[in-house]
């Protein structure tokens, strides 16, 4: 099965622009990119796909005990890059995509040349000194109700991911492209993501890495972000004027323009 196949792959914009890969988190596809990438397109070349489970990839390449972990998604990232022939690739991930970024570059160096990590957060749950922002309880019962009750979990958690509530078509939005997520897919993910811890991988990080966390976020509090770029050596944290965990969907050209300004960047 090609990559291109099994993870519904895209390349839109500047055929010949400064390759930008974007990638999504837990419960989205790639639409959730849509007004980022009429941002990006007219100057940068941008490449869209949809984790292995979610929206219109191949569901013939699922496989529960395979993507259980984060290592799966990122070998699927390099696959993306091989297949495609992509150099000085600008990786974006948002949330939890972001540690499949940082799992990905320090294995495929001659195919990426810069990470961006939207709204990161490499462990959930609290941990000594560590703040990730939920307690283990917290995290047990968020898992064992979206096992319960997978539309309703996700109707109930829109708000509070995207925290737009001014722009219900927001929340709309997101709570539409969870639904195009297989159940029994989404439970695997779901554990992959909020068990994860990737803190020990953050150091190998050598790439030149820009952190895009939102002012105001239930999900990967202020302190994540800072945490994130205190052990990426180099790193550079740009924080937006913005609630929720999704600054892509709720403030896309402010996102896009930190990309933007990023890539361009020496």
């Amino acid at each position: 099965m090609s990559a291109r196949t099994r993870n519904n792959v895209r390349v839109v914009g500047a055929a010949d622009g400064p390759v930008v890969m974007l990638a999504h988190g837990f419960g989205c596809d790639q639409t959730l990119w849509r007004s980022v990438t009429e941002l990006l397109a007219p100057e940068f070349r941008v490449v869209l796909f949809d984790h292995v489970g979610a929206g219109a990839s191949d569901p013939a390449a699922w496989d529960a005990e395979k993507y259980a972990s984060l290592d799966a998604y990122a070998d699927d990232i390099i696959a993306i890059a091989d297949e495609l022939d992509l150099r000085e690739v600008t990786f974006v991930g948002h949330s939890v995509a972001s540690m499949m970024g940082v799992l990905a570059v320090p294995k495929a160096s001659e195919r990426f040349s810069k990470l961006v990590l939207l709204t990161p957060s490499p462990r959930y749950i609290d941990d000594g000194d560590y703040r990730g922002g939920f307690s283990a309880e917290d995290i047990d019962e968020l898992l064992e109700s979206l096992d319960s009750n997978y539309l309703g979990w996700s109707a109930s958690m829109a708000p509070i991911v995207v925290n737009a509530p001014d722009r219900p078509e927001l929340e709309n939005m997101w709570t539409a492209s969870f639904c195009r997520t297989d159940p029994a897919c989404a439970r695997v993910f779901a554990r992959a993501t909020f068990l994860s811890d990737h803190r020990a991988d953050l150091a190998s990080v050598a790439l030149p890495t820009l952190i895009i966390d939102s002012a105001r976020d239930s999900l990967a509090p202020p302190q994540v972000g800072r945490y994130v770029r205190d052990q990426i050596a180099g790193s550079v944290l740009t924080t937006l004027d913005t609630s929720g965990h999704c600054p892509h969907v709720t403030e896309p050209e402010q996102t896009a323009e930190a990309i933007a300004a990023f890539v361009r960047s020496s």
